[in-house]
């Protein structure tokens, strides 16, 4: 982008940003009159997107100076006010979460691509050929897979008492919190890291459940994953997304040295990852206590829907501002 189309862009959001500062700085605002410094910490974080654009984009001097005394005089403005940490986490929630996640959707696509497409990739060719499920998990393994996802072929999870749930909330916790870590860590090998992580576990889902219908297993298998399926695999393949970022500054890291570039890298991916372990634990609570209840399948099919229609609809429409600019 030109440097006078991006000007023209987002010059009205800093005239505004501009009204706003000189409000708060001519008043001395009191942290009880300052309640709309929700839309503020947004249109900081924008404005601090906005500066790192025209810096590696090379525009001018001029350009760069002015935004960057901007961002200053916005810092300390922002820092002077100290919402109370629910606030906090509420507006991430609300705005934060799902402004990072757009912000890296290059990454998050390449992502996806990597997973969906092992998943089939694996899901075809058990499908053709039902031994390469061998290639992927040992017999023993698999038999224990048969017999949990056969009709009555395992106890009923509505015999689990209330600690056993509890007990297995944590393991999907932890387990879960496992790979995102090392699927995120992973983009620190080039980003190649990462694209193995998406691979392997895009096949083992996928042999897993090619295997599984072609055993008749579809059914209890489908119903169990679909619901809390939504947020864990969303957030496996966001971690995987923000491990590109970083893999993608040590190779590229533009006008800053590598080490540079990779502080900027994680400095913007973290909000990406500070979501995906809020998926993560939201996942696990649908996971240990609706995932293995006995519904019909035609209720877990709708939940597991709605589980995945409001999620990408929170992803893809939250947080916006209306007349907002893309970046």
């Amino acid at each position: 982008m030109k440097q006078a189309r991006f000007e023209q862009q987002y010059r009205p959001q800093w005239q505004s940003l501009e009204k706003q500062l000189d409000q708060l700085e001519a008043l001395h605002v009191k942290r009880a009159e300052r309640a709309d410094m929700h839309s503020f910490v947004g249109d900081y974080r924008q404005l601090c997107h906005q500066l790192a654009l025209s810096r590696e984009r090379g525009y001018s001097l001029e350009l760069q100076q002015y935004l960057n005394n901007l961002v200053l005089r916005a810092h300390r403005q922002l820092y002077r006010y100290n919402p109370p940490l629910a606030d906090r986490i509420g507006h991430f929630i609300a705005s934060g979460f799902p402004n990072a996640v757009r912000r890296q959707w290059k990454w998050h696509l390449i992502s996806a691509l990597s997973f969906v497409l092992s998943i089939a990739l694996a899901w075809g060719l058990v499908w053709q050929q039902p031994e390469m499920i061998y290639t992927v998990l040992d017999e023993a393994t698999l038999t224990g897979i048969e017999s949990m996802y056969q009709p009555d072929g395992g106890p009923s999870a509505d015999d689990r008492s209330g600690a056993d749930d509890v007990l297995m909330f944590g393991y999907y916790i932890k387990n879960n919190i496992g790979i995102a870590f090392r699927t995120f860590a992973g983009g620190l090998l080039l980003g190649v890291g990462a694209i193995l992580v998406m691979l392997f576990n895009g096949s083992f889902f996928g042999a897993i459940a090619g295997h599984l219908i072609h055993v008749g297993g579809d059914q209890p298998f489908f119903t169990f994953v679909i619901a809390h399926g939504a947020p864990e695999l969303t957030a496996i393949v966001l971690a995987g997304g923000a491990g590109l970022r970083l893999g993608w500054a040590i190779i590229a890291p533009g006008q800053w040295s590598r080490l540079d570039a990779l502080r900027l890298a994680a400095r913007d991916a973290l909000p990406t990852m500070y979501g995906v372990f809020l998926l993560l634990l939201l996942a696990a609570f649908i996971e240990a206590f609706w995932s293995p209840r006995d519904f019909a399948p035609t209720i877990k099919y709708s939940v597991g829907a709605a589980c995945w229609a409001l999620l990408y609809l929170y992803l893809i429409f939250g947080g916006r501002q209306r007349g907002a600019g893309k970046s």
